[in-house]
């Protein structure tokens, strides 16, 4: 547990009036009445973690596309659909982006990225 969350952890104990022992018994026993969700919660956010960093990728792949199209320009190819096509890129880059942020203000409680 880093600072920030051990941070979140004792205030929310604070919150409720409890001791951080008694915070944590009461959230572990709670998780575990319903594992499924439990779970499911785990396994969502870990299958974004995943595509997050397949998205990662194919961006890196994406990229070194772009320098070939580069270079092909600078040796006089025509290239008609170029601007759709780093439009598109654009668009999935700020997808990302936006889906990264969503992430992480989840984790951090709802709070700005």
């Amino acid at each position: 547990m880093n600072d920030h969350e051990f941070k979140r952890f004792t205030d929310a104990a604070t919150h409720c009036e409890m001791s951080n022992a008694a915070f944590l018994a009461y959230a572990v026993d709670k998780a575990a009445r319903d594992l499924n969700r439990t779970a499911a919660e785990i396994a969502t956010e870990r299958e974004v973690l995943d595509e997050l960093f397949a998205a990662r990728r194919h961006l890196g792949r994406i990229h070194g596309l772009f320098n070939q199209v580069a270079k092909a320009l600078n040796s006089g190819v025509d290239a008609p659909h170029l601007e759709a096509g780093v439009e598109a890129v654009r668009s999935a880059a700020r997808r990302m982006e936006d889906a990264a942020d969503a992430l992480l203000a989840h984790r951090d409680g709802g709070a700005p990225a």
